[in-house]
């Protein structure tokens, strides 16, 4: 799969199990039911894309809410068949533009520190950190801090 195959879909109520479906296969330790994502992501403050590969199947998704100017990504995530191809990016590139276009002028999000390939994505998207919340995230041999990114949406 080339991410030029990959077309990106507004997510509704209607694919709230969709995005559950694709959240717990890529974070099963910490899975989120479909109820949460719906409430999570309903208009007009929340949202969600889903990444489709080329033959329509979800591959990925992003997760967004607003709150008056801050925008927080909720949950992020790609399936492991579809890594380290451009899908991460095109997604963390739809929630800027969404968070942008509802308002926001700085996106957050949390990245588990160990998780080098995510943060040198975000970093690449303009991210840059401003704390650290220790033992943050789950692990099957304990717990791992996650740094707390921000991103500039207004140009400063």
């Amino acid at each position: 799969m080339t991410v030029s195959d990959v077309r990106l879909h507004p997510a509704g109520p209607l694919e709230s199990g969709v995005v559950a479906a694709l959240q717990q296969a890529c974070f099963p330790e910490d899975p989120w039911d479909e109820a949460s994502v719906a409430t999570l992501t309903a208009p007009p403050a929340g949202f969600a894309v889903i990444a489709l590969d080329g033959q329509d199947q979800p591959v990925g998704f992003v997760m967004a809410r607003v709150a008056a100017e801050d925008a927080e990504i909720l949950a992020i995530g790609v399936l492991p068949q579809a890594r380290r191809g451009g899908v991460g990016r095109l997604l963390v590139e739809a929630a800027l533009a969404g968070c942008r276009d509802l308002g926001a002028t700085a996106l957050f999000l949390e990245v588990a520190e160990d998780n080098q390939a995510a943060w040198t994505l975000y970093k690449a998207c303009g991210f840059f950190s401003v704390g650290r919340r220790p033992g943050y995230y789950k692990r099957p041999d304990g717990r791992v801090a996650a740094l707390v990114l921000r991103c500039n949406l207004d140009g400063a």
